[in-house]
């Protein structure tokens, strides 16, 4: 809840900070606005492929705007760029959450 306080009012490193927290321990709907920070550059550097990693976990958990994220970015993205938020998936999975950066 604060942090999509923080969100909505343009505070996104606070926001981050909560939301990076929340998807570490699994929580889908916090991954989900990972990736939608990631995507847009809110708070971070933008990136394509943290972006992806985000809406990959997201949408494996159920996540239905991560899924349309997923259909979206990936008309965008580069096979390299692919092949390289898949990885991040796997090695985020891996170690359950921890290695996700």
């Amino acid at each position: 809840e604060d942090g999509m306080v923080s969100y909505n009012r343009g505070d996104y490193v606070p926001a981050m900070k909560l939301f990076k927290s929340l998807a570490q321990a699994g929580n889908a709907k916090a991954q989900n606005v990972l990736g939608v920070m990631y995507r847009k550059g809110e708070g971070v550097t933008r990136s394509s492929t943290r972006a992806f990693m985000w809406f990959s976990l997201a949408a494996k958990k159920g996540e239905p705007s991560a899924k349309a994220s997923l259909q979206e970015m990936s008309k965008d993205m580069t096979p390299a760029e692919m092949a390289a938020a898949k990885q991040m998936t796997a090695t985020c999975e891996a170690s359950l959450y921890r290695d996700c950066d």
